[in-house]
């Protein structure tokens, strides 16, 4: 059965720093149109169990993942 939810990574900051994410999945509750100089964006109001919310162009709010740190073989 699809529900036709969609989630995103709540973007929020846990901390004063800047380095902590909330992440938890927040849920998309609005779409609509954004007008810019570019054209049209989409936008959308997304909200997590935390209570975090935040309204804006999906890609404002798409957190960027972090590149995987590298395992180097240490030569023994």
């Amino acid at each position: 059965m699809d529900t036709g939810e969609t989630f995103l990574d709540c973007p929020a900051y846990l901390d004063t720093h800047g380095t902590a994410r909330c992440g938890l999945p927040a849920v998309v509750e609005d779409r609509y149109s954004i007008r810019s100089t570019d054209g049209m964006l989409d936008g959308v109001r997304i909200r997590c169990p935390r209570g975090h919310w935040f309204l804006g162009p999906v890609d404002a709010l798409t957190v960027p993942e972090r590149p995987r740190a590298v395992v180097r073989a240490v030569a023994g």
